[in-house]
């Protein structure tokens, strides 16, 4: 079902929101951060399979595709990072962010109130600020929040199950400092990750050859989301956003 994973990464944001405000406090920060690790070295091993499991596929396809399945691996990664390093992809998603956090402290209802409200914590003042726009940044603005919408388009929401989980976790660091505003991040989640999913579902159900290029390229990309999540590297991966349309469309010519 088309949606499904857009749906349940509201879900997870809610309920990680609740948790946060009621005992956030309780949780050490030690333990949220060997949580994150954990969830980076799952993100790494998730990507990693996907990447192989969409090799395998490729390469048992028929025609130039099952013969050059490596080099249409390898190409799209290193063609798609040159074109989103010309487009500065990254900069824009920035940019994007910095849009989205004007607009919000442009809402009558969302501005910070006079010092007097301003200075209390939780749900009042500027707090509720700045937990919506923070959380708004972290959960749509990135590669997953793309690739996971697009996936989730196409009747595959893996991607978006284990983006949900990352917010679940991050929901409740969040809420248990910033109060309940994280909680109106589903907002800008819902509408921007739901109309990508939606923009990708109106699309003609791609061939198994496509699904497989967009399982090794995407894979290959949230492998590298996992090594930034482990502390291990980071690597522009918006930038090689453009990695997953080439592929596609490679495995349209080759297939």
């Amino acid at each position: 079902m088309p949606g499904l994973g857009v749906i349940v990464n509201v879900g997870t944001v809610l309920a990680g929101t609740i948790v946060g405000l009621l005992f956030g406090g309780l949780i050490p920060e030690r333990m949220r951060e060997t949580a994150f690790r954990a969830i980076g070295l799952s993100t790494l091993i998730i990507g990693f399979g996907m990447s192989l499991g969409g090799m395998s596929d490729m390469g048992a396809a028929g025609g130039p595709l099952g013969k050059y399945a490596a080099l249409v691996m390898v190409g799209s990664l290193v063609v798609g990072a040159l074109v989103g390093e010309a487009l500065r992809i990254e900069y824009w998603l920035e940019r994007f962010g910095k849009l989205l956090q004007d607009i919000a402290y442009r809402m009558p209802w969302l501005a910070p109130t006079p010092k007097s409200a301003a200075d209390e914590p939780g749900e009042k003042g500027h707090t509720l600020v700045e937990g919506f726009v923070t959380a708004s940044l972290l959960f749509c603005v990135g590669a997953m929040t793309v690739l996971g919408s697009i996936q989730d388009g196409l009747g595959d929401p893996s991607t978006l199950y284990l983006k949900a989980t990352l917010d679940g976790f991050a929901s409740v660091a969040l809420a248990s400092t910033l109060g309940a505003g994280v909680g109106l991040s589903i907002i800008p989640i819902a509408i921007i990750q739901g109309g990508i999913a939606l923009a990708a579902a109106s699309l003609s159900q791609p061939s198994p050859e496509i699904i497989a290029a967009i399982e090794a390229v995407g894979g290959a990309l949230i492998a590298a989301i996992g090594l930034d999540l482990t502390g291990i590297k980071r690597l522009p991966v918006g930038n090689m956003l453009p990695a997953v349309f080439i592929a596609m469309a490679l495995a349209m010519v080759l297939s």
